[in-house]
């Protein structure tokens, strides 16, 4: 889903350009928070385009 990529690219980009970041986080862990906020974000969005597409999710982000 480009929303979920999108705002994963903005969320490292907001951060230190290292493998370690604020609290210890890897950057693999900071993608999946990404994923995880963009999910909320456009829950509703996901919702009305499950209605059609049952069980539709979003990719995950690529390691």
């Amino acid at each position: 889903m480009h929303l979920a990529y999108s705002a994963i690219n903005i969320t490292i980009n907001n951060q230190q350009t290292s493998t370690q970041h604020h609290n210890g986080e890897t950057e693999q862990l900071l993608r999946y928070r990404a994923y995880q906020y963009t999910c909320e974000k456009y829950r509703n969005e996901i919702a009305a385009i499950q209605k059609y597409i049952k069980g539709w999710l979003p990719s995950p982000p690529a390691p």
